[in-house]
C-alpha cells in the first residue's frame, strides 16, 4: 500500500519567487547621507563666532536672506543664491581666505530654517548650497536638547 506523501516542491516555488521579489523591491544599497550631531558645548569655552561664516536663513515665507543680504530668492527659485555664493567663493579664492587650521577655501556654509518647514524644502536648500560649491554644509539649531 502506498502512504501519502506532501509534495513540498510547490512550496518551495513560492518562496523562492517571494525571496526574488523582495530582493528586487529592498534598496540594493541606501543613499548615503553623513551627518554629524554636535555635541553640547561646554559652559565655560570662550566662542565667538567666525567673521566668515555664511549663513542661509530660510524664512516663513519661503525667501532666502544670505548673512542679512535680502532678495537672494526663494526655496522654489534658488538660482540668485547660487550665483551669490559662487561670487564669494570666487572673492575668496582671489583673497586667499582659507578655513581654519587649513589651506582649503572657507566654503563652509550652515542653513538655517524655522522648525515648522518641511524637511524637502530645507533639502532643495542644501542642494542648492552644493551646487554653489559649498562644502561642508551645516543645518544650524538654536538649543540642543
Amino acid at each position: 500500500m502506498n502512504t501519502p506523501n506532501i509534495n513540498v516542491t510547490p512550496l518551495i516555488d513560492v518562496l523562492l519567487v517571494l525571496l526574488i521579489i523582495f530582493m528586487v523591491i529592498a534598496p540594493a544599497k541606501p543613499t548615503a547621507f553623513q551627518a554629524k550631531i554636535p555635541s553640547v558645548p561646554n559652559k565655560s569655552d570662550d566662542v565667538r563666532p567666525n567673521p566668515n561664516a555664511l549663513i542661509v536663513t530660510i524664512n516663513p515665507d519661503h525667501t532666502l536672506v544670505l548673512n542679512r543680504e535680502d532678495g537672494q530668492g526663494t526655496i522654489e527659485d534658488s538660482d540668485r543664491i547660487v550665483a551669490r555664493l559662487r561670487e564669494v567663493f570666487a572673492d575668496r579664492t582671489n583673497n586667499g581666505i582659507f578655513r581654519y587650521g587649513t589651506n582649503e577655501i572657507e566654503k563652509t556654509v550652515f542653513i538655517k530654517a524655522p522648525k515648522k518647514l518641511d524637511y524637502g524644502s530645507v533639502a532643495r536648500i542644501v542642494d542648492a548650497v552644493k551646487v554653489a560649491g559649498a562644502a561642508p554644509i551645516g543645518l544650524q539649531i538654536d538649543e540642543l536638547q
